[in-house]
């Protein structure tokens, strides 16, 4: 191939791939639902329920959750917002996910895991909005550290949310957070991440004293 076709190949393919590394970069964002809520579970477990929800547009057909390093995931769940369905939900590891032929958007290990949910194809000019709720478990980020509860996990969505175990006082927060009590008396803290990368969160907390 010259140096000239090969610099006008350059030139053709450049718009197509600003445009698709542009939609990437927008998609976390373009929706106003896409924030995630943590419910820690007791520090000793290392286990914290989550929920999420996203919304998939036109042509999609399935959505990738892709466990992050260190972690493992148990009983995922998905609904449809828009009306109640559950929709069947798969995870894969390891061998089974290039099986699949699926790209999880990063070189596929023998631990890697993905939960897989499938619905029909989004008709044109329609949205599908899910909520994702599952329960992950990782002794690394999330541990008691003598009478401490530590909870040390980066947030790339705009709005993040954790929510303390029954029984516990936040004590110090690495990133400013809005705090507040839920009904049944735990405490929540709300972060806002106006960054188009990840904010890394550390959170210390401590059981409440007998009153």
């Amino acid at each position: 191939m010259s140096a000239r076709l090969a610099a006008a190949l350059v030139l053709l393919a450049s718009p197509a791939m600003a445009q698709g590394e542009r939609a990437a970069r927008l998609a976390e964002r373009a929706h106003q639902d896409r924030e995630i809520v943590y419910f820690l579970k007791a520090p000793e477990t290392h286990a914290f329920e989550l929920y999420h929800d996203v919304t998939q547009t036109e042509g999609a057909e399935r959505y990738l959750n892709v466990v992050r390093a260190g972690s493992t995931v148990q009983d995922p769940k998905t609904v449809v917002l828009d009306t109640g369905e559950s929709l069947p939900v798969e995870t894969l590891r390891g061998e089974a996910i290039r099986k699949a032929g699926l790209d999880i958007g990063e070189p596929v290990r023998p631990d890697s895991e993905v939960v897989v949910i499938r619905f029909p194809k989004v008709a044109l000019g329609q949205t599908l909005r899910l909520r994702i709720s599952e329960t992950y478990t990782d002794a690394g980020r999330y541990k008691l550290e003598g009478d401490e509860l530590v909870f040390d996990r980066s947030f790339g969505r705009p709005r993040n949310a954790v929510v303390l175990p029954a029984g516990y006082a936040l004590t110090n927060s690495s990133i400013p957070t809005t705090v507040s009590e839920t009904e049944d008396g735990r405490i929540r803290l709300d972060f806002t991440n106006p960054r188009p990368d990840e904010i890394a969160v550390l959170i210390t907390a401590r059981k409440r004293r007998a009153k």
